[in-house]
């Protein structure tokens, strides 16, 4: 039998957690998501510092925090369909970034995101003024900060992006998909991501133990950036959970219906 003292403890804790389960209980699923990706975030940063301390004892990294392109068929293999079907050819992918003015105003964007490619862009932009109003995106990615800062001009100008069948947008290219205040993408489309990494070179322990912090920071402070960018043009941020989980080296393609879910998409067109 329970003493007095227990039963009065009893009596007090007992509306104490059925407020908390109702509290709980109120929390919508989108909530749920947010908490879920930030704790993943906090695991993914203290994933990448015992990597970085099991470097210590011959390498340093002194690249800031990127995308490495990644050409098909590197793919998870998404559980909701087979492989998107890529028609661009990998050598044409591999090439610098083109950029081309075609007809009813769409900037054309082909090949590797290559450091400077968001200056030549830029300067694309400002010499045709308003003409353009959309930008068709075939890309495996590169340079993050030339994406982002592709992402803002995008964003700042109000422009379309596009992705047409059998075109690639993968690894930092989703980030200008992204900007776009119309997305258009096709069903066929290969949209897909993966994580940031950081390149590694040969130094002396105490050097690399500062330089695993500098680049689990730059990880976080750009996956920070991503999110905002996401957030400011609609899309659900949970979308970059699947970038979180998914090796450097490898992609998670998204499906038509996760387009649409994660408002990546806001219309999908058939070219």
């Amino acid at each position: 039998m329970k003493s007095d003292a227990n039963a009065r403890a009893d009596h007090h804790q007992g509306p104490f957690y059925r407020r908390l389960i109702d509290r709980l209980a109120a929390i919508d699923d989108g909530a749920i998501l947010r908490v879920a990706f930030f704790i993943m975030l906090a695991g993914t940063a203290a994933v990448l510092f015992v990597d970085f301390r099991e470097l210590t004892d011959n390498q340093t990294t002194t690249e800031p925090a990127t995308f490495q392109p990644i050409l098909p068929p590197a793919s998870d293999g998404p559980d909701t369909g087979p492989m998107p079907d890529i028609t661009t050819a990998p050598d044409i992918l591999q090439q610098p970034l083109e950029i081309a003015l075609g007809s009813a105003g769409r900037l054309t964007l082909t090949g590797t995101i290559d450091p400077g490619s968001a200056t030549r862009f830029a300067s694309e932009i400002e010499a045709r003024g308003e003409y353009v109003q959309s930008v068709v995106l075939d890309s495996p990615g590169g340079s993050v900060e030339d994406a982002l800062a592709m992402a803002e001009l995008i964003h700042e100008q109000g422009l379309t992006t596009r992705v047409e069948a059998g075109a690639l947008c993968a690894s930092s290219c989703p980030i200008i998909f992204a900007a776009g205040a119309a997305r258009l993408a096709s069903p066929e489309a290969a949209i897909g991501v993966h994580q940031i990494y950081a390149t590694a070179i040969s130094g002396d322990p105490q050097s690399a133990m500062r330089a695993a912090g500098v680049a689990m920071s730059s990880a976080q402070t750009t996956t920070a950036r991503i999110i905002a960018g996401l957030t400011r043009s609609g899309v659900d941020s949970a979308l970059w959970l699947h970038a979180l989980e998914t090796p450097p080296e490898r992609l998670y393609y998204f499906s038509a219906d996760e387009m649409q879910r994660l408002n990546l998409v806001t219309e999908f067109v058939q070219d």
